[in-house]
């Protein structure tokens, strides 16, 4: 996760001056390209949890998917830093640990909502108001499954 800039800086430091398009096109070259560097940063532990879910659920019959009822809730970050990160990497690789940057929860105001999806739609948009705990989870389910 550095700049052409920075590259640049650095080959000056040790004594070569070297120009920014000379440094991107050996970049280039090598197979490497800048490129925004991806979210979630998931862990091994999690990459086990989703293979198993697939391989569980491949006999599943589309009638079945016809009742899961998809959801997420995502703090978002009102006064964070939000700029995108670049990152130089070859193709295929954008989520390989090295190349991802890991969220960060906290920082200036945020705003906490979730959502849902089905094979029938898109749900409604919910701001949550404090913490979600087990009750309030179960209330904005029963809420919003039934517009999906």
């Amino acid at each position: 996760m550095i700049t052409l800039d920075e590259l640049q800086r650095s080959t000056a430091e040790v004594g070569d001056s070297v120009h920014r398009t000379t440094i991107s096109r050996i970049l280039h070259k090598s197979g490497l390209c800048g490129r925004v560097a991806r979210k979630p940063f998931l862990k091994d532990i999690h990459k086990k949890c989703r293979l198993k879910f697939a391989t569980s659920h491949l006999g599943d019959t589309p009638n079945m998917w016809k009742k899961v009822l998809w959801s997420d809730e995502t703090k978002i970050e009102l006064f964070g830093n939000n700029a995108k990160r670049y990152v130089w990497r070859k193709s295929n690789t954008a989520h390989h640990p090295e190349h991802t940057i890991p969220t960060v929860k906290h920082g200036g105001g945020s705003i906490m909502v979730w959502a849902c999806f089905s094979s029938a739609g898109t749900g409604k948009m919910v701001k949550i108001d404090g913490k979600m705990d087990g009750a309030k989870y179960r209330t904005i389910l029963e809420e919003c499954s039934k517009a999906v």
